[in-house]
């Protein structure tokens, strides 16, 4: 693959290109996209969106929004978009870590986003390859969606300055020291099973939940994840294990 360019994206032809590229990774209606103008008036309230350049041609991208908890300010990773051609290749890995850098470069010590906690690629990127943590679980947080399930997701928590993190960051292996002491099995195949048993896939996802909540109420912190032969399972962990 050739060298690609991560920079911020400026204009609005780039932000047009940031909704083609959601468009074609996810199929999904533009209801759920999010359109130029949200891009554009984020980055004036002081947000960001970086695109990954193979020459003039933008392949990806991810959105980063302000965010306030109280005293503290943070970063919230919206969306992150990737050609269909260069899935696969590194590009969300690029965009990720240069998010972490920009982050960092503006003081900000944390990002968060969420996943579909039944997408195992999403579960193995954010948790393995990029040390991200877990530890909240949102029912229907997007509301039905075009499959007809709830749009539950998991939480993640990116501790940029985090042991765990700044070790993948610089390209080392930084698995959890720690044993888990208790786990989410998840279908291996969640598109197909979707598309051929639905109501099994709604019994799946409500199993999932309930797993999680109970894990999280004893305080157990999601940070590792399995993938095997038919199916894949989450690592979770006691949280002193992981301070």
């Amino acid at each position: 693959m050739e060298d690609l360019t991560v920079r911020e994206c400026t204009t609005v032809e780039e932000f047009d290109t940031c909704v083609q590229l959601q468009r074609e990774a996810f199929g999904l209606p533009d209801l759920e996209l999010s359109p130029r103008r949200h891009l554009i008036v984020s980055r004036k309230a002081g947000g960001w969106t970086l695109g990954a350049f193979a020459g003039d041609r933008m392949v990806g991208f991810v959105h980063h929004l302000a965010a306030v908890h109280g005293n503290e300010i943070f970063g919230y990773s919206h969306v992150m978009a990737v050609a269909k051609d260069y899935q696969n290749k590194g590009v969300g890995a690029r965009l990720k870590w240069a998010q972490r850098e920009r982050a960092l470069s503006e003081g900000r010590e944390l990002i968060k986003w969420t996943w579909d906690p039944m997408q195992a690629r999403n579960a193995h990127f954010n948790l393995n390859r990029l040390g991200a943590i877990v530890d909240t679980y949102a029912d229907n947080f997007y509301g039905i969606e075009t499959s007809g399930l709830p749009g539950d997701r998991l939480f993640a928590t990116w501790k940029l300055n985090s042991d765990r993190v700044c070790a993948l960051a610089s390209g080392s292996a930084a698995p959890v020291a720690a044993k888990p002491v208790a786990t989410v099995t998840i279908p291996l195949e969640w598109t197909p099973l979707l598309k051929r048993d639905p109501q099994r896939a709604r019994d799946e996802q409500a199993r999932v939940r309930e797993e999680f909540k109970k894990a999280f109420a004893q305080q157990l912190i999601c940070a590792g994840f399995e993938r095997g032969d038919g199916q894949s399972r989450y690592l979770l962990f006691e949280s002193p294990e992981l301070a």
